[in-house]
């Protein structure tokens, strides 16, 4: 398809954005609603990056679409007691709630869309039913996407105070009874849910993905339905696709407008900027580390082209940064055909490869995070992980490989792991290739001995 043609795609889908605005349009405001969007348990705002392409393929204004980062993401053991580099559901909450009225402040809109991964729909049914009492005034749409609103697991006797024990204070409290059917969505608001028939590693009837095998969860596969929402339920999708995959945006789209998206493709502009934050991660002396969203200032970052076939540096650093307080580390004039190798380094972090797709469009949220090399790693020459942050690799149902053979540590079955390493003996610096399905990475090995890692970071 040619760009002219894209482009007459794109005009059109802003036009079916714009005649669908009576339907969601707040006050005179005629432009398409502001959507906030919401990640999950230790994510960050990097994995709606795709998302926000397509809503943006089909004529949604950029400024019109906010991606925002928790900055401890993960939640806590015990929601109520204080823990160190975690967040309470209360604190994830009213994260959400500031940034909310960040949006309608900047936009002049009435309301926003709500649209969230996992942990981020505790937030948001959090956010529209006890809040700060206005919450779902400021709401049109909330779309959860895999939240296990009915938990991971439902047993009032194991980690009665965990966030996502369907049988715990939290959750339970959430799915009381809400108006005069007695939904558990809050009134006034449209509610969307989307889920996985049977392949959502947290909807599932046995524990054996929270680290229980054989233990009933008490959970069934209908797990992140609601009662008063509209339920969708999309075969053979992850925990992570539900949000992030072609066919979850359709839906959320279709939600919010009434009407299908143009096209699920990603339009690819004539030019491209690139920036994000770099983070790291909180050290506890005895329990090992926990990601965060914080920025990291005094980290460096350099970007470089590399040859497609090899993974070679085509020629000298095209962009490097000392971070600020900030944690930026852009912004970068990117070619949408070419593919980059980020370097990340900072005190106490290992210097970290990163390889990438192209990037078809510009993007505010490309979030870098620096890795540590775990002491079981130190003994291999080279290690070499592919990642897939916007769901997980499944077997049977993906064709995967890594440097020629089956991912290591990647079963069978439920989709469930997202990243597989691979441990080298031979420390001589070569290209290795990964294969998902349609996307092709090749990265280059580094040495384990001069505390260097490498990532092939898939984009679909």
């Amino acid at each position: 398809m040619t760009l002219n043609r894209r482009s007459l795609l794109v005009a059109s889908a802003a036009s079916v954005v714009t005649t669908m605005l009576a339907a969601c349009a707040t006050g005179t405001n005629t432009r398409p609603p502001p959507i906030v969007f919401v990640h999950g348990n230790g994510d960050t705002a990097a994995l709606w990056t795709t998302t926000l392409w397509r809503f943006e393929s089909n004529g949604w204004p950029r400024d019109r679409l906010r991606a925002i980062d928790i900055p401890y993401p993960l939640s806590r053991d015990d929601d109520t007691k204080p823990q160190v580099g975690r967040s309470s559901t209360a604190e994830n909450m009213a994260y959400l709630s500031a940034e909310v009225d960040k949006v309608l402040m900047a936009t002049g809109a009435r309301q926003v869309v709500l649209i969230a991964n996992s942990r981020g729909g505790n937030a948001v049914r959090d956010y529209l039913r006890s809040g700060s009492g206005s919450g779902a005034a400021k709401v049109s749409h909330a779309i959860l996407c895999g939240t296990p609103n009915h938990g991971v697991y439902a047993n009032p006797k194991r980690a009665p105070n965990a966030e996502f024990n369907g049988a715990g204070a939290f959750l339970m409290g959430l799915n009381a009874p809400q108006g005069p059917n007695g939904d558990e969505v809050t009134p006034l608001v449209k509610w969307l849910t989307i889920r996985s028939d049977n392949n959502d590693k947290y909807a599932q009837p046995d524990g054996v993905w929270i680290g229980a095998k054989g233990m009933p969860t008490n959970v069934t596969f209908e797990g992140p339905a609601l009662k008063g929402a509209e339920n969708v339920v999309i075969a053979g999708i992850d925990h992570r696709e539900t949000a992030y995959s072609p066919k979850a945006f359709e839906a959320m789209f279709r939600f919010i407008t009434g009407k299908p998206p143009v096209s699920l493709a990603v339009a690819p502009e004539a030019s491209v900027v690139l920036d994000g934050k770099v983070s790291g991660y909180f050290a506890y002396a005895a329990t090992g580390v926990v990601p965060t969203n914080l920025p990291l200032a005094g980290a460096t970052v350099e970007v470089y082209a590399i040859d497609p076939r090899t993974g070679e540096r085509l020629g000298a650093a095209l962009h490097s940064k000392a971070v600020g307080a900030d944690g930026l580390w852009g912004p970068f004039k990117a070619d949408p055909q070419a593919r980059y190798e980020f370097v990340l380094a900072a005190p106490g972090y290992a210097t970290t490869h990163i390889y990438r797709s192209p990037f078809p469009r510009s993007s505010a949220i490309v979030n870098l995070r620096v890795e540590k090399l775990v002491e079981a790693d130190k003994d291999a020459a080279a290690i070499v992980v592919m990642i897939r942050p916007r769901g997980y690799f499944g077997l049977p149902r993906d064709a995967i490989n890594l440097d020629g053979k089956s991912p290591p540590g990647v079963p069978s079955g439920v989709a469930g792991v997202a990243a597989s390493k691979l441990k080298l003996a031979d420390g001589a610096s070569r290209a290795v290739i990964g294969v998902f399905n349609d996307e092709r990475l090749v990265g280059r090995t580094w040495p384990v001995a001069n505390n260097e890692i490498s990532y092939l970071e898939l984009m679909y």
